[in-house]
C-alpha cells in the first residue's frame, strides 16, 4: 500500500485524489456564485490533467466529498 494516497494529509487531511478533484474544479472556475457544471465535465478533466487512472475513483471522491456525513465541511454541493 502506498502511504502517501492511502492516509490523509496532515496539513489539510485530504488525500491527493481530493486536492486534485478541488484543483480542477478551481481552474474550471466551478466556484459558488456561478452556474452548476456536470460532474463528467470535471472528471473528464481531473482523469485527462491529474489523475490518469480511471473514472470510479474521482466520481467516488466528489460523491464523498458531497456528503454531509463524510467529511466535517462538505467541500462540494451536490446537486440532482
Amino acid at each position: 500500500v502506498i502511504v502517501g494516497r492511502a492516509l490523509p494529509d496532515v496539513r489539510d487531511g485530504l488525500k491527493p485524489v481530493h486536492r486534485r478533484v478541488l484543483y480542477a474544479m478551481n481552474v474550471l472556475g466551478n466556484d459558488w456564485n456561478k452556474a452548476y457544471k456536470k460532474s463528467a465535465r470535471v472528471v473528464g478533466d481531473v482523469i485527462g490533467k491529474y489523475h490518469p487512472h480511471g473514472d470510479l475513483a474521482v466520481y467516488n471522491t466528489i460523491v464523498r466529498m458531497a456528503q454531509p456525513f463524510s467529511l466535517r465541511y462538505m467541500l462540494v454541493d451536490g446537486q440532482g
